[in-house]
């Protein structure tokens, strides 16, 4: 009867900063009812603290924007696209004429006739200066082969560029989730810490007036510490979030920024055979393939003309002799150059372009089954991981009113600081499990993106976050 008075003038005494935490009202703002783990619409900004501070606005799609203006592997594609589209030019540059110049001197002695006339036969031959022009007419289609492989390599870079940006989107995106999972696992953590630290002065309070044992305020004082521990850690994984989307944009030394969204379950609606459709038009690597196919197929066709001539002008104009300026001479003429023919050479050059073309066809065989099992993977990840969303919702329902349940055991006396400490835990798994569910759910979606080469629309009506 004693311990009781003693125990309702202590919860009196405490004051009002404790009032509202331990007494028969549940503090709402601290301890929300256990709808409200629902996950419902909200509009509130999120900040990373830290490293991370209040100066630029950065949403997911600035992100992208970022990511598409500096990440270095999307230049070095894009830049390939401009080299490639120098040879194609280089190639038709056959077409064009070619002028040359040159001037000399040169001193000969004739050995034979200085041997045979018995005297010394020299002579000094000047050129000062001869031009020539060379125009080919017609290579039976070689040239024209040349450029028609150089413009489909040309496709191929502008493929590559356009299948590195697909990558880099899904990085950043996969970066960008991962950073939001971060930084809700450090409020949880934080949460966690205000839960223990409570927890500990209210079982120090009960100690004090001689309610609980010295052992529960020592239990009390290591699950603080515990909670302080992951916090830190929380801390530090939002950091280096912050580092990996910052390298995968390409802007390591960004200035400090505020993240304004969070984790959300933006459900889609696609069945298996859409993902494939899309990924038939879409899919870089697909074009790709046909490109390298239809190259290699064009390089077989070169090989085949390896033995056609070339026919060309010629004009050349000559001004020297005995002095600088003694004599001229020109000749013109037509061409018709056959190269030297090695005809096992060719043959096997054949063989060997046809051997790598049938190559190319096997390898587009297997990027359509390696795309087409990828989408599978991706398709069928992003059901799993939505399938456990009402799952993980329902978890933190039950688990905070066990936890509601169990503080308030604890408050009263009938509960140990043991009981209260596995129900805080359980909360804490809960919660964690439900925002590692989001993300792997939102990075499933970005990777199914990925694969069929294209965004994928939410139903904005259906779009819902955990609630404060």
């Amino acid at each position: 009867m004693y311990k009781k008075i003693l125990l309702l003038l202590l919860i009196l005494s405490i004051g009002t900063a404790f009032a509202d935490e331990i007494g028969n009202k549940v503090n709402e703002k601290e301890y929300p009812a256990a709808d409200a783990v629902l996950p419902q619409k909200s509009d509130a900004d999120f900040i990373i603290e830290g490293s991370v501070e209040k100066n630029i606005d950065m949403t997911l799609d600035k992100c992208i924007e970022l990511a598409l203006g500096n990440n270095p592997q999307i230049n070095s594609a894009f830049h390939d696209i401009l080299a490639s589209d120098a040879r194609i030019k280089q190639v038709w540059s056959n077409y064009f004429p070619q002028l040359s110049w040159q001037t000399g001197y040169t001193r000969i002695r004739q050995l034979q006739l200085s041997d045979a006339l018995g005297q010394n036969l020299t002579f000094n031959y000047y050129t000062l200066g001869q031009i020539t022009l060379q125009q080919m007419l017609y290579d039976f289609g070689v040239t024209q082969n040349q450029a028609t492989i150089k413009r489909l390599d040309y496709e191929a870079y502008k493929t590559t560029l356009s299948a590195t940006i697909n990558d880099v989107i899904y990085q950043t995106k996969d970066a960008y989730y991962n950073l939001l999972y971060a930084f809700e696992n450090k409020k949880v953590a934080q949460d966690t810490v205000d839960k223990f630290e409570m927890f500990y002065n209210q079982a120090k309070a009960f100690y004090e007036i001689g309610m609980n044992p010295k052992v529960d305020v020592t239990i009390a004082e290591v699950n603080l510490s515990n909670a302080k521990l992951q916090l830190i850690q929380a801390d530090n994984a939002v950091n280096l979030a912050v580092a990996r989307l910052n390298n995968i944009m390409g802007v390591p030394f960004i200035d400090q920024y505020n993240v304004q969204e969070r984790l959300k379950y933006q459900p889609v609606d696609i069945t298996f055979n859409q993902s494939v459709e899309i990924a038939r038009e879409a899919r870089p690597e697909l074009k790709l393939a046909e490109l390298k196919v239809e190259s290699a197929k064009q390089t077989m066709k070169l090989v085949k003309k390896s033995y056609f001539p070339t026919l060309s002008v010629e004009g050349q104009y000559q001004r020297g002799g005995k002095s600088w300026n003694s004599n001229y001479g020109y000749n013109f003429g037509g061409y018709l150059n056959f190269p030297t023919i090695n005809g096992m050479l060719i043959k096997n050059e054949i063989k060997e372009a046809r051997y790598l073309y049938d190559k190319e066809i096997a390898n587009a065989k297997n990027t359509q089954n390696q795309i087409y099992l990828e989408i599978q993977n991706a398709f069928l990840k992003l059901q799993e991981k939505k399938n456990q969303m009402p799952v993980a919702m329902l978890n933190v329902k039950q688990s905070k009113e066990n936890y509601e349940l169990s503080y308030g055991r604890y408050r009263v006396g009938e509960a140990s600081p043991t009981e209260l400490k596995d129900a805080q835990i359980n909360y804490q798994q809960a919660q964690l499990s439900y925002y590692n569910a989001l993300y792997q759910y939102n990075s499933a979606k970005a990777e199914l993106e990925k694969s069929i080469g294209k965004n994928l629309t939410a139903n904005e009506d259906d779009i819902i976050e955990l609630g404060e």
